[in-house]
């Protein structure tokens, strides 16, 4: 039987389109349990490579006939050693392309609305990371917000629809993931926001992004209000996009609310989180679509692939907005937390500035799941 390769880009489809996938994931059981593809109606296997050194015998039984079978390792070379030693006992396999690794840069652009002059706004879901961003489009010129470190997507993808990106946004300094929006800024020539009170210690020059800014992309009038939301960190800062769309960050998920601990300051922040959720979130036109920065679980996302829910329905339905007592807020979000994301500090450095780890040295601090929610 032959050995097929099946990329990032392809397993996206088939959780947003909800077919069924047979996984058989080859690393470590902890790192399995850890992080994973995660998809609506795929099974999963892990059975560590170590394990199949003198053949897959034991586990043929375990293995689907009637199904898609994909086997997963971290970088790609284990997997297809173990789908070349399944094909060789005559069962049709396929490998993902460069593992994990890939899985966890992998961003697939889905167009989330219109924009009243006849501009699109687009969601970049970065699957297997959960990190959300976004850019903005109208007559020819493009912003961007909470970038990622691949750029080149970002970049070829301007190019493409023919637009040039003259402004980027950070909603805050992110703990979770590298921001790719400095160097974009540097390649385009765009001005780069970052909201100052989260810039207290970075090294480079940037746009102070406070509340009430308004910036203009396009010929047109597109106003993208800056709301001062704190909680998540100090200087969260939420858009508003054309009247229509709600740009939360990460203070408001579809289904949770940010946490408040990754400065180490939960205790101090959490009272800034409720009033943002429980205030001026409240103010907000309850027509506003929900744009958070990242999700969760795989439940979130909705038929096309896009995460986005109305303002009004989180309200009604987010655990995390229905809280009435305040005490009990607090012990919420600042016990029984999940735990902090990987080399949390290290990446914080790095987008302050502070540090310049090499790429690969920025795959490793990245690897895992999002970790920015309560639930």
């Amino acid at each position: 039987m032959t050995v097929n390769v099946m990329t990032s880009k392809e397993v996206t489809k088939k959780i947003f389109n909800k077919e069924e996938l047979f996984i058989l994931d080859v690393r470590n059981e902890s790192d399995f349990n850890d992080w994973k593809i995660e998809g609506e109606n795929f099974e999963y296997l892990n059975v560590p490579y170590f394990e199949l050194l003198d053949g897959v015998e034991e586990i043929i039984e375990k293995v689907p006939t009637n199904k898609e079978v994909l086997v997963v390792c971290a970088k790609e070379g284990s997997s297809i050693m173990v789908a070349e030693m399944l094909s060789e006992e005559g069962l049709s396999v396929t490998f993902l392309k460069g593992g994990m690794k890939d899985w966890s840069e992998h961003l697939e652009p889905v167009k989330v609305g219109d924009l009243n002059d006849g501009g699109e706004i687009y969601q970049f879901v970065r699957i297997g990371k959960g990190c959300l961003s976004y850019m903005v489009v109208s007559n020819g010129e493009a912003a961007l917000i909470d970038a990622t470190r691949m750029t080149d997507i970002y970049l070829d993808f301007a190019e493409s629809i023919g637009a040039k990106i003259t402004h980027v946004f950070d909603t805050h300094l992110h703990a979770d993931h590298i921001s790719g929006g400095r160097t974009i800024a540097e390649k385009t020539g765009a001005t780069y926001w970052l909201p100052p009170k989260d810039a207290t210690e970075v090294t480079f020059e940037y746009q102070p992004l406070e509340d009430g800014n308004d910036v203009t992309i396009g010929n047109t009038i597109i106003n993208i209000h800056a709301l001062y939301s704190p909680g998540h960190t100090i200087g969260s800062t939420s858009f508003v996009v054309d009247e229509k769309f709600l740009l939360s960050g990460d203070i408001l998920f579809i289904d949770s609310i940010g946490r408040p601990d990754l400065a180490g300051m939960a205790e101090d922040w959490v009272g800034d989180l409720r009033e943002t959720l429980y205030k001026r979130y409240r103010e907000l036109s309850e027509e506003l679509n929900v744009l958070p920065a990242h999700f969760m679980i795989i439940d979130e996302l909705n038929d096309d692939g896009s995460v986005s829910e109305k303002l009004g329905v989180l309200f009604a339905k987010n655990h995390g907005l229905n809280i009435e007592d305040e005490n009990e807020f607090r012990k919420v979000v600042t016990e029984n937390l999940p735990p902090q994301p990987n080399a949390y500090q290290e990446i914080r450095e790095t987008n302050m500035g502070k540090v310049n780890p090499d790429i690969d040295q920025q795959r490793e601090m990245e690897i895992g799941p999002n970790r920015c929610a309560v639930r």
